[in-house]
């Protein structure tokens, strides 16, 4: 597997980006996701790759978010894989909502582009005609599918108790 010494973290301002020290191809692997420290609860250093589990990340916390990432984190894999091609020295971003449910600090979005979603707090804060447009992993797919049917659920229960 590909190790993490192609990124570094770039510290600007007290701002922090990964930046990639070599070009990649689209579908390409960077490097895995570190799975060492588990935590069943969101902090702004963790990934959540299933329902209830989050991994701390180390490096690839620096990581920013875009609506127009060119990363994707594959939480089934334990990966993350170019979206498109990368140039050296190009920062690395991902769509945080692919990963998670609900930010533990969400934030307002300044990424600049066309499809932006203006405040990152979530996949559950989404509507589905935005999400249907980015990578969703597996778990982020299951608790949209457990929402609607409770939704469903709960929109047929007002009707029964207005026919009433």
């Amino acid at each position: 597997m590909v190790a993490m010494d192609t990124i570094v973290i770039k510290t600007e301002n007290k701002f922090r980006s990964l930046i990639t020290k070599q070009a990649y191809s689209k579908g390409e692997i960077i490097c895995e996701i570190p799975t060492e420290k588990l935590f069943d609860k969101a902090n702004r250093y963790t990934v959540q790759i299933a329902q209830d589990k989050h991994t701390e990340v180390g490096k690839l916390s620096a990581l920013n978010h875009s609506c127009d990432p060119n990363v994707i984190l594959d939480t089934e894999r334990l990966i993350m894989v170019a979206r498109r091609d990368i140039d050296k020295g190009e920062e690395l971003s991902f769509f945080y909502p692919s990963t998670e449910w609900e930010m533990d600090a969400p934030f307002i979005c300044l990424c600049g582009s066309s499809n932006c979603i203006h405040v990152v707090a979530g996949a559950r804060f989404l509507p589905l005609s935005t999400l249907e447009n980015h990578y969703l992993n597996r778990h982020i797919r299951e608790m949209m599918i457990q929402l609607l049917n409770n939704t469903e659920l709960h929109l047929s229960k007002l009707l029964e108790n207005a026919e009433k």
